[in-house]
């Protein structure tokens, strides 16, 4: 590459370098007829190929025109010969008269011969029929044989144009023997076709050779008689003169198609044993498919020699069975009888198939077409989707089981079942994770990671929907005993029981026992399907599986507030709505509750699963307290000055808290305790001094930032010495607070 050129500002810097102009001159010089030089010697090449291209011309049209000039001379001869010879017209109906008679005395010859020479090729055959392995007449009988059907096809051409139906009908019968020597041949031919890989792989090379020659020869035959048809459709006259007087085939024998057609044959029952085996046991569809790259190799190997390059045998072959197995595989993917195993099977081939095509010499884009019509990813969600069809058909079938046994759960033992350790269950858990990991099975087996991750994508759906549903299930029956005061108690104890086996079943799932080295069901499951998905959709995997263990965790801390909620609403209906009126003075309310909680948490301590029994007497503590600060909205509730309500309420607290730290985890009597304490501001608000309200507000609401001003507005108005003023007082204050949000508080389920 030529060097950037340098500016002479770059030179000639400074004045010293104006000593290096001469040295720079003669540089340029220099380069200048360098560059002068090349131009020269490319100038001169161009001329040069020019000028030769010229003169080419220039012979060309001299050779053109010399051809012309020759081709008049001959035509100027041709049509002035017929004048230099006397009696020319005579002479040539005399030469044609002799060919004529050349021709009937060699028909009459053939004719009488014939039969003789068909008994020679008939004992030819004879001996081949003997000797099928080796057939040393084979090519001397389609020789005799060729030689024979000219003539029949030239006799009967002729008589043909004699139009004389008697004749034809007597040539027909004299041939007829002929035809059974043709079809004994053809016979011999067959054989010898349909064994071809066999003659290979023994080495009898010779009698492969003999059928190529035989082929090839038949095949230039049909070649001709063809060409003859084509010419006859555009001239026919000419055609049919020119017919007339040519030796040979007259019609198609199609030796090279039968051929052709062999090897077809040979494939395709090769191919229907193989396709029975397949059928038969899914997991064979290599095996049985091994003949078919032997047999490729075995034409690569010993065949290919053997046969006119022309042909091309063995892309011949590989094309032939290439088309076979499509239609095999693309047929099978259809048939009913194949199952989603065998579907499995095919999508797995194309990748195996392909491989082992290219160590034969196969390109992959020169099989046409694809030897299951690209319908790869079709097929693998169609797969997929069948194993997500049975997925969805157990969980519904799993899950109605559990309505009604849910339903009919009023017999003895709730048609819940207990664990190894005594924890209520449920009857159908065990049933469904078994369900599941047959599945992944199922998708695992396919040796596919897409088949594979698509189903576990859509069971982390699924589990996530069973939690949802399973809740609302749950939900609509306990509403029922909410909502109607009236409503009959019958399964209000089995529907307890049911919340407890259920946050028990959430517990299953994510509980791992380490110590007894005990997988959960939700680490099993992780640890099932992770050797068929990739790395990357393992991080996938691990994000959904903590959307699933929260799920667990939020469903079975929902189980226990609705248990705690429902003893509340239900066990405590007719004591609750006396707190804060006239007889709660007279009754001791806060003692019937907690001797009542403590009579459940001493009932389903055995039956709820360990780390759960905490968080229950938490929940049930922190429902207590919401619905006790709650029931200044009760009917009547009024706190008058000159009743002992101060008394009443520390009576009460102290009740709950003689039961907190009873309790035998310190840490949780500590927490319930904690909690309980927002009491003290409440009784602030009942006892505070009208002017003090809002700072005693202020600094509830810097406690509890999700005070509810609606509920501090019901304290106030339950004081017997409410006034506006003071609410407003209240109200002014909460609008100067600048309220810095947290974590909720026990205050924010106050309403």
């Amino acid at each position: 590459m030529d060097a950037p050129p340098v500016k002479l500002s770059e030179l000639l810097r400074h004045p010293e370098d104006l000593d290096k102009i001469g040295a720079l001159k003669l540089e340029f010089t220099r380069k200048k007829a360098a560059v002068d030089s090349q131009l020269r010697g490319g100038l001169r090449d161009q001329l040069e190929t020019t000028q030769s291209g010229m003169n080419g011309l220039t012979d060309g049209q001299k050779t053109v025109q010399a051809i012309r000039d020759e081709m008049m001379k001959i035509d100027t001869l041709c049509s002035e010969s017929q004048n230099m010879i006397k009696d020319f017209a005579s002479i040539n109906i005399v030469s044609q008269a002799h060919r004529n008679f050349g021709a009937v005395e060699t028909m009459v010859d053939n004719l009488q011969a014939f039969n003789d020479r068909l008994n020679r090729i008939e004992l030819m055959l004879r001996e081949d029929a003997q000797d099928i392995k080796n057939m040393p007449n084979l090519l001397r009988v389609h020789y005799e044989l060729t030689r024979l059907r000219n003539i029949r096809d030239d006799a009967m051409e002729q008589i043909q144009r004699a139009e004389d139906p008697g004749l034809q009908s007597t040539l027909e019968d004299y041939f007829s023997r002929l035809d059974d020597a043709i079809e004994w041949f053809d016979h011999h031919f067959d054989l010898i076709a349909l064994d071809m890989i066999n003659l290979v792989c023994d080495g009898d090379d010779g009698i492969v050779v003999r059928l190529a020659i035989i082929v090839e020869a038949e095949e230039k035959s049909d070649q001709r008689v063809e060409a003859l048809q084509e010419a006859l459709k555009d001239h026919k006259e000419m055609a049919t003169r020119f017919q007339s007087i040519t030796d040979g085939a007259k019609k198609v024998r199609g030796y090279k198609d039968r051929f052709l057609k062999a090897i077809s044959i040979t494939c395709e029952e090769k191919l229907a044993e193989a396709r029975q085996k397949f059928l038969d046991d899914p997991t064979k569809l290599a095996d049985s498919m091994k003949w078919y790259f032997n047999y490729l190799n075995a034409v690569k190997q010993g065949m290919v020699h053997l046969m006119p390059k022309k042909w091309k045998i063995l892309k011949t072959f590989g094309d032939i069975y290439h088309q076979l197995m499509h239609d095999l595989l693309t047929g099978t993917i259809e048939d009913p009888e194949a199952s989603s195993a065998h579907t499995l099977e095919i999508i797995n081939w194309p990748e195996k198939y392909y491989k082992k095509m290219r160590k034969l010499g196969f390109v992959e884009s020169d099989l046409r077409p694809h030897v299951i019509d690209n319908r790869e990813q079709e097929l693998v969600k169609d797969f997929r989707q069948l194993i997500i069809k049975f997925l969805d058909e157990w969980i519904e079938r799993i899950f109605a089981q559990e309505r009604r046994d849910f339903a009919d759960r009023n017999v003895e033992g709730s048609n819940l079942d207990t664990d190894e350790y005594g924890y209520f269950r449920t009857r159908n858990l065990v049933d469904m994770w078994r369900m599941l990991r047959e599945q992944i099975d199922v998708a695992g087996n396919s040796q596919r990671t897409d088949v594979a991750e698509g189903v576990i994508d859509a069971m982390f759906l699924r589990l996530r929907g069973r939690q949802q549903t399973f809740q609302n299930m749950l939900e609509e029956e306990g509403a029922r005993y909410e909502g109607d005061k009236d409503s009959e108690l019958e399964g209000f104890q089995a529907l307890q029981d049911w919340l407890v086996a259920t946050a028990n079943d959430q517990m299953a799932c994510i509980d791992d026992n380490e110590e007894d080295g005990r997988l959960a069901y939700l680490s099993s499951f992780k640890q099932k399907f992770e050797p068929f998905v990739t790395p990357q959709y393992t991080e996938h995997a691990e994000s959904e599986m903590n959307l699933l263990r929260d799920g667990y965790v939020d469903f079975s801390t929902w189980c226990i507030n609705k248990f705690a909620k429902l003893v509340i609403s239900v066990d405590f209906r007719t004591v609750i709505t006396t707190f804060f009126t006239p007889r709660w003075y007279e009754t001791m309310a806060m003692k019937q509750m907690i001797v009542t909680f403590e009579e459940y948490v001493g009932d389903y301590q055995q039956v709820l699963h360990h780390s759960l029994v905490d968080i229950f007497v938490e929940i049930f503590a922190d429902e207590l307290l919401v619905r006790y600060l709650m029931c200044v909205r009760n009917k009547g509730a009024k706190f008058k000055r000159t009743d002992p309500f101060q008394d009443k309420i520390f009576n009460d607290i102290s009740t709950a808290f003689e039961f907190f730290r009873a309790l035998p985890n310190p840490d949780v009597s500590n927490a319930i305790t904690q909690t309980w304490r927002v009491t003290e501001y409440f009784l602030q608000l009942l006892t505070s001094e009208k002017e003090a309200l809002p700072d005693v507000f202020q600094e509830f609401k810097s406690r509890y930032w999700d005070l509810q001003i609606t509920w501090v507005e019901a304290v106030l108005r339950s004081r017997d010495d409410f006034e506006r003023s003071m609410l407003n007082a209240v109200k002014a204050r909460a609008a100067q607070m600048d309220v810095v949000r947290g974590p909720e508080t026990i205050m924010g389920k106050v309403k």
